[in-house]
């Protein structure tokens, strides 16, 4: 006998939403009627941030609202969603529904990057956002971020990456010098200053890697969110030696997503 035939749905419900969405999606295969139940926006609500009706109402999918919540959750985990005029994306990690976050390089700090002799905003094909930054030449480079923890899911190690890619032609500087990155988190000492090549071909396989979007990605650093609701994320690049004129870098942003999530 089916547990679907003994207890009353408000009780699948409630059990089904104390697992996770890969388990409901799992119940829903069992049979037509605990499928019934398993796909009810009861379920899938408690999966959805208690925030993300406001995040969608302030971004350009707001539409999404309109749909039922287990085909909002599905389109937030293949689908980002720009927030904050388009500076930020949002979307979800498909098997906890924890937040990820990527800051384009409009939400980003760069120096001397209103110049256009050091640096052109272009719209491209492959990014989520509608201008990605690409470095024309520079001697000195330092870009910084900052996000608040408060936005990001709580009791959750997270791992910081900077998107980029580098021009097929004209680029120079970034073969002789590697780049620095820091991650520093409110009310946690993380002295680490990683020191990676940009360049693909050098090894820097521990730190750099393709993604399936057409970026490459480097992993800053990581942090463990137990900050609350006053605390922030700082994170700054850097490579100084102007013997080294530098061009060709193109930035998508900085994406904040769980730490043991791969892309």
């Amino acid at each position: 006998m089916e547990i679907t035939s003994i207890l009353p749905e408000e009780c699948l419900c409630l059990i089904i939403s104390l697992t996770s969405p890969e388990d409901a999606c799992r119940s829903a295969m069992i049979s037509h009627a605990s499928r019934s139940v398993a796909n009810r926006d009861e379920v899938w609500e408690k999966f959805l941030p208690s925030d993300c009706r406001s995040i969608i109402s302030g971004s350009s999918s707001s539409s999404l609202l309109s749909l039922g919540k287990k085909d909002v959750y599905f389109h937030l985990c293949f689908h980002p969603i720009l927030i904050q005029n388009g500076t930020m994306s949002f979307q979800l990690e498909k098997k906890s529904g924890k937040k990820c976050y990527m800051m384009g390089a409009r939400a980003l700090s760069i120096i001397q990057g209103d110049t256009p002799a050091h640096w052109i905003w272009t719209s491209l094909q492959e990014s989520r956002f509608p201008e990605t930054a690409e470095l024309k030449q520079v001697g000195w480079l330092h870009m910084r971020g900052k996000i608040e923890t408060k936005i990001l899911s709580s009791d959750t190690n997270y791992a910081v990456y900077f998107v980029f890619k580098l021009r097929k032609e004209h680029t120079t500087g970034f073969t002789q010098r590697s780049v620095g990155f820091h991650v520093h988190v409110d009310k946690i000492d993380l002295r680490e200053v990683r020191m990676v090549s940009l360049d693909p071909l050098r090894d820097e396989s521990q730190y750099i890697r393709e993604r399936g979007d057409g970026w490459m990605e480097i992993e800053m650093g990581a942090f463990f969110n137990n900050c609350g609701d006053d605390g922030s994320v700082e994170f700054s690049i850097w490579e100084a030696h102007t013997n080294y004129v530098k061009q060709g870098l193109i930035i998508e942003g900085i994406e904040l997503k769980p730490k043991d999530i791969a892309s």
